[in-house]
This record gives C-alpha cells, structure tokens and sequence, in this order.
C-alpha cells in the first residue's frame, strides 16, 4: 500500500479528518489541500513554508506554531502516532495538490 493512502486512511481512524478537509473548504482547522509547500501566516504574523518539517512539528505540537484565523484547539500526538504513521499522513498532505 503506497505511504500517502496508509496516511489517507490514517487521517480518518486518528480523527484527522473531523477538523481538516482534503478538498479546500475550512473547518475547525485548515485545508491540507495544497498547504504542502505553501507560505502559511501565524498567528504572530511571521510566515513560514509548509514543508515536511513544519508538517511534523504541527502533528507533534500543534501549539507551538498556530495558523493565523485558527483556534488552539488540536490535540497534541507526540507520543500517539509512530514515525511511521507521521511519514504516512506527511505523505498524504503532499499529495493533495
């Protein structure tokens, strides 16, 4: 099974999808459609680039870093999900374009 639909899956059976779309509509939190490598806008007004870094350290911490227009309100996975789940729903979010 290719890594980005181990993430697919991963998105819905870890609750992912309750708050972040695949299609571009907002909800609770941003679209992952298209983010990956995009110029995101915190919330302190410094823009930084959605890479895979930016990516992981939104999973693990999500507080650390908060996108301009949205709440603190994701739960923090460090501790939750394995490297390879991380790689698998990193994998996922590129490939929404």
């Amino acid at each position: 099974v290719p890594l980005a639909e181990k993430g697919r899956d991963l998105s819905t059976s870890k609750g992912c999808v309750a708050c972040h779309t695949a299609d571009g509509s907002p909800r609770v939190g941003p679209t992952w459609k298209g983010v990956f490598g995009s110029e995101r806008e915190m919330t302190d007004g410094r823009k930084v680039t959605a890479d895979e870094n930016y990516i992981r350290k939104s999973i693990m911490d999500p507080h650390a870093e908060l996108v301009k227009g949205f709440a603190p309100t994701m739960p923090v996975f460090k501790g939750l999900l394995s490297d390879e789940e991380t790689n698998a729903l990193i994998a996922y979010i590129k490939s929404l374009k």
